[in-house]
């Protein structure tokens, strides 16, 4: 929906099928289909008062009545807050009218919050016009437009942005029902053997920063990790990490609860004692951890789609570093 369309009222007579039906959900179920509005532009639409049913603003929990006249009042979308930022260093690696897909070198964070309000990958987004169609529409969140997940600031790999509501409600849904195909490679301190990791997700009990299996309330977290390659004599490990969930440091928690850290990875792990090791990890100064695979069904032409990328030079001159070591 572009700003021309959201200025037309729409006005909705309730069906008999429809007596008793929420406000949202009625609303959801005649309007949130192909490239109408979002649910959470519906909610917006009716958290906001344009929204009335026989004349009276409504709630999004009210009921409905059958023959009650729904008219809504759309509202163009909000600017987003993030200010365009030129000169932020990343790659795209593929374009389209729905999506953006981007190669996110490490130490770049993703979107501006606390302690990082500019010099993004949303504040370069910007700058390359990736929000500027007449068709995209920036999320209600003003500083994180387009963004339906994220990597952390020291993790390198593949992002798919939406540029528009209608993309990112599908690229939404799919990461809720866990069909996003996503695989990373990790290089690991000791030896890793192949092994499933299934267990509850939450904050850590004694540190804000930080995230723990070891909880008796929390999400589900799932992780297959199989090995690669193992470097002197199992002193090190280059691993795939296959997510079915995809939790805030879910990696890097099951890895170091593994007794195997992330090589580098200096919240979840300890600067490992061999001295290569130790040379290694200094050099990164960050988690050795790349999202390498990345695919999805595309939300506006119903392919499948998948990307690869090779991990960055850090990592690599660390793999060169591992592979002559006796």
């Amino acid at each position: 929906m572009n700003q021309a369309e959201a200025k037309k009222s729409i006005v909705l007579f309730v069906p008999r099928e429809g007596k008793g039906t929420r406000l949202d959900r009625f609303l959801a179920s005649k309007l949130s289909v192909d490239d109408g509005p979002s649910r959470a532009e519906l909610q917006r639409w009716i958290g906001s008062g344009g929204v009335t049913v026989d004349g009276v603003v409504k709630k999004a929990a009210d009921k409905l009545r059958e023959g009650a006249r729904v008219c809504i009042e759309p509202a163009a979308p909000p600017a987003t807050q993030a200010l365009a930022e030129a000169g932020i260093d990343f790659e795209i690696v593929y374009i389209d009218e729905a999506i953006v897909v981007v190669d996110k070198p490490p130490g770049l964070v993703v979107h501006p919050a606390c302690g990082h309000w500019s010099g993004t990958l949303v504040n370069g987004l910007l700058a390359r016009g990736v929000f500027n169609s007449p068709d995209c529409d920036p999320q209600c969140d003003r500083t994180r437009p387009g963004i339906v997940h994220r990597l952390d600031k020291g993790t390198s790999g593949l992002m798919v942005v939406a540029r528009h509501s209608r993309a990112r409600e599908h690229l939404k849904a799919q990461f809720a029902s866990h069909a996003i195909e996503r695989e990373y490679i990790a290089i690991c301190t000791g030896r890793v053997t192949a092994a499933t990791f299934n267990t509850l997700h939450g904050r850590h009990p004694q540190s804000r920063v930080k995230f723990s299996s070891k909880v008796t309330i929390g999400k589900r977290a799932i992780t297959h990790v199989r090995p690669l390659e193992s470097f002197a004599l199992g002193a090190a490990t280059l691993v795939a990490c296959r997510l079915e969930t995809g939790r805030t440091h879910q990696i890097r928690v099951h890895l170091a609860e593994n007794q195997t850290p992330i090589l580098g990875d200096d919240l979840y792990g300890k600067m490992p004692k061999p001295p290569v090791l130790r040379e290694i990890a200094e050099s990164l100064g960050r988690p050795a951890l790349h999202a390498r695979l990345l695919g999805f069904v595309h939300p506006t032409t119903g392919a499948k789609v998948r990307f690869d990328s090779s991990p960055p030079a850090d990592f690599q001159a660390a793999l060169a570093v591992l592979q002559t070591m006796p």
